[in-house]
């Protein structure tokens, strides 16, 4: 019997899921690859955002790998700078560091018969026997078209890609944009600055939680010292996590429990009745990604703060004139309006086999047999791809049991079980009729308007519990792939 082959594997990304996939390869014996990505450092999301009051609405002790415990973090939800300098350790931890590329953008890569050919915006070339798509979800930055917004004469910046040096005390700041990012821009800026004004389109239910709410050192020393202890811990988190899968993906008491909550969270803490009335959507609490916060009403009521839920007509030189007439003068522009969270690898120009491009693949919305494979692209796999539990299981568990799956497929490879490998589009479509149906009764479904939705209008999550997506993942089933050898080709 033959020696097992030793792939050649390129990975797209250094975020949560690529280094993910990067240790799983590593942890199974795999070492010839390459982690291409386009930030100056690891960690995705964690590396582009850095806004002020940048804060994880995950609790710390689950946001994190299962292989790489971090027993003592600050705060019960973290900071954005302590998660990424987190994967920074993990990434050091594990030796990843000589297999990095950074400020290597991935701008073409192409299927060639039997692999890939990368290529980077620097013009360097990868030959790879698999790619791994591990771009994550929340990297391009969403501007909106708004008239005159280029004419403005202060500071515009985007939270995805905020500016240090840029003074926010004792200004004139407006906030376009609600969810998380915006709610925490908000309750940050407010303290010292001269005037925040909200501009929100539309209303999101905000569930109080003491979001900066430190963890006792001395938990994080007990932790560390008994890591029987810290992984009994991770369980039981991963066990609540499981009760919230249940809440959003099917009616139950839990579910009006935790909505009723959101509505008390309003009635409690917004007496004006006016300002009550903005603050109320006009849907279902959960149906949107659900925004966690123990100060952004209070930083609502303070007197250098507005809410403005009138559209805005313009921006200007010097403000942003809003449909009713009324002209708000400003210093600076913050966007919190999030990303363009379905191009995953795009704009990068993938072309599988047939020359078929990403863009003619997904001319329908974005789709991927069990989050991993796309029909006409060989030997690629994505991690936290289309249909990934973005609401609902937390990512690094989402990425590891991926990331475990794609490594079967090429520890069959390596066994010369094949050359390619292709999921089948039936396979996918099966896959896609099962997710729509499974859609029905969660709570994303229940007439809200959220980024969750592709253009095509179906909605881009997982709706089933971690017990069904652990399973859908447990073994690659060659029955839904087309698996073919260099003999068998030459033949067709």
């Amino acid at each position: 019997m033959g020696a097992a082959r030793q792939p050649r594997i390129v990975i797209i990304g250094a975020g949560v899921s690529g280094i993910a996939s990067a240790i799983t390869l590593q942890r199974n014996g795999f070492d010839d690859f390459v982690i291409l990505e386009k930030g100056s450092d690891v960690g995705g999301v964690w590396h582009w955002n850095h806004y002020p009051g940048l804060t994880c609405d995950v609790p710390s002790q689950l946001y994190q790998f299962g292989f790489a415990p971090k027993p003592d973090w600050s705060h019960i939800f973290a900071p954005g700078p302590e998660i990424q300098r987190y994967l920074a350790d993990v990434a050091e931890q594990y030796g990843l560091r000589p297999r990095l590329r950074l400020n290597s953008e991935v701008v073409a890569a192409t299927f060639t018969g039997s692999g890939w050919l990368v290529e980077t915006g620097d013009g360097s070339r990868y030959e790879a026997d698999f790619v791994i798509a591990a771009t994550g979800v929340l990297h391009h930055p969403a501007v909106p078209d708004l008239p005159g917004l280029s004419g403005f004469g202060g500071d515009i910046l985007h939270t995805a890609r905020w500016d240090d040096g840029v003074e926010t005390a004792g200004r004139r700041i407006a906030v376009i944009g609600t969810g998380s990012t915006g709610v925490q821009v908000v309750s940050a800026l407010q303290p010292e600055a001269e005037r925040v004004t909200h501009f929100v389109r539309s209303p999101q239910w905000v569930i109080w939680a003491p979001m900066q709410i430190p963890q006792p050192a001395l938990v994080g020393a007990v932790l560390n010292r008994l890591p029987q202890v810290n992984r009994a811990l991770y369980r039981a988190g991963m066990t609540g996590a499981r009760l919230f899968t249940d809440v959003v993906t099917r009616p139950s008491w839990r579910r009006r429990a935790v909505q009723e909550y959101a509505r008390l969270s309003l009635r409690a803490q917004i007496l004006q009745p006016e300002l009550r009335e903005q603050l109320t959507p006009d849907y279902e609490p959960l149906c949107k990604r659900q925004v966690l916060s123990g100060t952004y009403y209070r930083a609502l009521r303070a007197r250098n703060a507005e809410l403005v839920t009138t559209a805005i007509e313009e921006v200007t030189p010097t403000g942003i004139r809003t449909a009713d007439g009324r002209h708000h003068d400003l210093d600076m522009i913050v966007l919190a309006t999030g990303f363009r969270a379905h191009d995953y690898m795009r704009p990068m120009n993938l072309t599988g086999r047939d020359d078929i491009s990403i863009d003619e693949a997904w001319a329908q919305g974005p789709r991927a047999y069990r989050m991993t494979a796309i029909p006409g692209f060989p030997n690629f796999f994505t991690v936290l791809g289309p249909h990934s539990p973005t609401g609902s299981i937390p990512l690094h568990h989402a990425a590891e049991v991926t990331a475990r799956y794609i490594t079967r497929w090429i520890q069959r490879w390596s066994a010369g079980e094949f050359d390619t490998v292709e999921v089948t589009e039936d396979a996918t479509a099966r896959f896609e009729s099962e997710v729509a149906e499974a859609m029905g009764p969660t709570v994303w479904n229940t007439g809200c308007n959220s980024w969750y939705f592709t253009e095509g209008g179906s909605i881009d999550l997982l709706p089933f519990d971690r017990a069904t997506m652990e399973s859908m993942l447990s073994e690659p089933d060659p029955a839904d792939f087309r698996l073919q050898t260099s003999q068998s080709r030459g033949q067709n």
